[in-house]
């Protein structure tokens, strides 16, 4: 097994970001390059391994698994090890691939800062616990990733924690994701009760129905998708990521959009022909989806923050992917995973560049200080821009196209005419922001933050720059690679007979609904004289309630407040005061009163031992002698 090179590719890839995460805390601290050079050195190997898996395993026909005992317990035994799949090796790859390039855009973006050498410990962490939960062959390896995954992520959205923004919104995505997760851990123990075992290709198998009953694997399926909808911040779990963005942008670029909320998906990808299993559950996670994709493209639509829109454009987006997987296409969800990956993680990074040199998230602002005069950003938004709204030739529209035609499939038209109104909502969103950017107004009355002049701080641009131009290649070309991306996930046994139809007429309504968005986007904010008061915004209670999440939030406020705090822990203080605390303190009562009592008989008076012996006596007469 030692002598594997592809055992000896993966235990590089997977274990390298550990040591260096390890290095960084304890020894290089305080040399901020050092930090940084052993940061990127690690990730590029594991970039590199991830590469020699994929092209060496491009054929491959039966899944890899790699064990090594873990632990040991009586007759039990609980590994560690890798699965090598299509799934697994794809996902790897984009993983590593995202992590490198944000790592170096993060010399130029985190230059200067005060925790440089924390940030890159945290990365390599991150990249560490990602790594391990997409290689992972059992469900129990795969939620111990996941939990450091939502470690990682806590650490890093609170990364400025002298604000006091940041540390509230790291513990509300933690709390959250936390719900998921004990909903995720649940459907895993019922899991194991009914197979003994928790492999990833056991729980995938046709004899899965023959150990487990539908209902049950519809129950345990609903539970294991609440750790999906926490992870990837579906409804109605999702009011989480958009505060997320508190963290830096590189962080967000690449956990909050492209990997660690990718994982909820990613994880039904990986156990798609168990959830398939169950077309109760599939319909719910269908529902779900919508509601997810619909509910945060409304909230796009009115947000002035530009990594606001892009995080509420991921919510939406991942919602879109989780309808592809629910309608039975496993390779439409998972080509738009891969898509996605590369060009929301190029809006994200663009996004940083404009932040780092205006000093303001607001879309407004950003155009009128000049955001179109940084050009690389500028033009690499503009493609990203376009793959996100789904026009051709770029990677989303591909992979957008995928997901309708997996749509049109399905008897119920709902769904289709559900995912054109978000090919329209997401265009029209999208472009909402391009044209306020490119087409500012001259009027300085509204400017939300005070900038007389244009101050680009170009410290480490091109550093920035070259992530970006990677980034809008891989935008440009990967959807040409569908085909053989078809090719490599059919080769996946369990999921081979599973493939969207071919409808002609489809192509031609789904670009003109993203193309209807994008004109009405023009209109409104691009044209000459447009007032840049989208239609929305015009109907203020319609403008509320999106720009207030749906009241989501507040609903959850007013939950706590009613409920956990009004009720459930009032109910514990009384109990803590009453019962506890009050049995506590009654049997210190009750024991010092009795010392007080048996006191009396040691006070020294020699008159009270006297009469006692005497009323002893004059008892034991009576007794017998009466």
């Amino acid at each position: 097994m030692t002598g594997d090179p592809s055992l000896t590719a993966a235990l590089l890839a997977t274990m390298l970001p550990f040591v260096a995460f390890v290095l960084i805390m304890i020894f290089t601290r305080a040399h901020a390059r050092l930090s940084a050079g052993l940061s990127i050195a690690a990730v590029t190997v594991s970039l590199l391994s991830a590469i020699l898996l994929l092209v060496r395993h491009w054929n491959l026909e039966t899944p890899i698994e790699y064990f090594g005992r873990w632990v040991v317990s009586g007759n039990i035994t609980i590994p560690f090890g890798f699965l090598l799949d299509q799934t697994s090796l794809l996902m790897f790859c984009v993983v590593a691939a995202i992590s490198f390039l944000v790592q170096v855009y993060s010399l130029g973006y985190m230059a200067g800062d005060a925790g440089f050498s924390r940030y890159y410990a945290f990365m390599s962490l991150f990249a560490w616990a990602m790594l391990n939960l997409t290689f992972s062959p059992t469900m129990l390896q795969l939620y111990i990733f996941w939990e450091l995954v939502g470690l990682s992520s806590y650490l890093l959205i609170g990364f400025w924690y002298e604000k006091f923004s940041a540390t509230e919104a790291g513990k509300k995505a933690f709390v959250m994701t936390r719900f998921g997760d004990v909903a995720f851990f649940l459907g895993l123990l019922l899991v194991l009760v009914h197979l003994g075992s928790l492999n990833i290709l056991e729980m995938n198998g046709a004899q899965v129905t023959d150990r487990m009953p539908t209902m049950y694997i519809t129950l345990s399926a609903v539970l294991i998708f609440g750790g999906i909808a926490g992870k990837s911040a579906q409804f109605p779990l999702l009011t989480w990521l958009p505060d997320a963005m508190e963290g830096p942008t590189p962080v967000s670029a690449l956990l909050h959009s492209a990997t660690m909320v990718a994982a909820g998906v990613y994880l039904f990808g990986r156990l798609f022909p168990f959830f398939s299993h169950s077309a109760t559950a599939m319909g719910i996670f269908m529902l779900i989806g919508t509601i997810s994709m619909l509910l945060a493209s409304t909230m796009a639509m009115v947000t002035r923050d530009i990594k606001q829109v892009w995080a509420y454009s991921t919510i939406s987006q991942l919602g879109f992917m989780i309808m592809g997987l629910a309608a039975g296409s496993y390779f439409a969800g998972m080509f738009h995973l891969t898509t996605h990956a590369g060009f929301k993680a190029l809006l994200f990074l663009c996004a940083g560049v404009f932040i780092h040199s205006y000093e303001t998230n607001d879309i407004f602002d950003i155009g009128r200080l000049g955001g179109r005069g940084l050009k690389v950003p500028a033009i690499c938004t503009i493609i990203a821009a376009a793959a996100l709204a789904g026009l051709p030739p770029l990677s989303g529209f591909f992979s957008k196209e995928v997901i309708l035609g997996a749509l049109a499939d399905l008897g119920n038209p709902i769904w289709l005419a559900a995912g054109l109104l978000g090919a329209f909502l997401t265009a029209y969103y999208t472009f909402r922001l391009i044209f306020i950017i490119l087409f500012p107004q001259q009027d300085k009355t509204e400017i939300s933050s005070d900038h007389s002049h244009d101050h680009h701080d170009h410290g480490g641009y091109w550093i920035m720059a070259w992530p970006l131009i990677i980034l809008a290649t891989i935008t440009v070309l990967l959807g040409f690679f569908q085909g053989p991306l078809d090719s490599f996930y059919q080769r996946q046994a369990d999921i081979a007979s599973l493939a969207a139809g071919h409808h002609a007429w489809l192509p031609f309504v789904a670009i003109g609904s993203a193309l209807f968005g994008v004109v009405l986007a023009w209109l409104e904010f691009g044209r000459k004289g447009a007032s840049q008061i989208g239609f929305i915004d015009k109907i203020v209670p319609l403008k509320n309630l999106f720009a207030e999440r749906w009241y989501i939030d507040r609903f959850y406020r007013r939950f706590m407040d009613l409920f956990i705090y009004g009720v459930v822990s009032n109910l514990f203080t009384r109990n803590d005061q009453k019962v506890i605390d009050g049995g506590i303190d009654g049997l210190g009562r009750g024991t010092v009163e009795s010392g007080r009592l048996v006191s009396l008989l040691h006070l020294g008076m020699v008159q009270y031992r006297l009469l006692t012996i005497f009323v002893v006596l004059v008892l034991l007469g009576i007794y017998f002698f009466l």
